[in-house]
């Protein structure tokens, strides 16, 4: 990240910014009309709403822009995982009594049900984290 605040300072993404962050996170970079061809050609959103959110983000820090060239390309400034994880830890806090156990067994236990693979990965991090025994 190139910005020079600490990722703490940096304001937590909306719903809508956040999905224009997956978008960016998917591709590695992108342009307005790239964003919205993907979150809201279908949908009927515009390509305005596209413009003005990567504008608000741009001054939030989330994105970086450049604008070397006609059509401004953004890149994204937040890492994923750390914004997954911010995201995580004020859930747990939040809405679980900042137990992270009382997440997961909530988790596992709805639906949809975990796939195989999905268990297998849960076991061995459990299992790393046991100290593998």
């Amino acid at each position: 990240m190139s910005l020079s605040r600490k990722p703490s300072e940096i304001p937590k993404p909306t719903e809508a910014e956040l999905a224009i962050l997956n978008v960016l996170w998917e591709n590695g970079e992108g342009t307005v009309r790239d964003v919205y061809q993907e979150l809201y050609r279908d949908d009927g959103g515009g390509y305005t709403t596209a413009l003005k959110l990567l504008q608000i983000m741009h001054a939030k820090g989330l994105v970086e822009r450049d604008d070397s060239q006609r059509a401004h390309v953004y890149r994204p400034a937040v890492n994923k995982e750390r914004t997954q994880k911010r995201f995580l830890t004020d859930i747990v806090q939040r809405v679980f009594d900042g137990s992270p156990s009382q997440l997961v067994l909530q988790a596992l236990g709805g639906r949809p049900k975990a796939t195989r693979e999905e268990l297998d990965e849960i076991r061995a991090l459990l299992d790393r984290l046991d100290g593998g025994k």
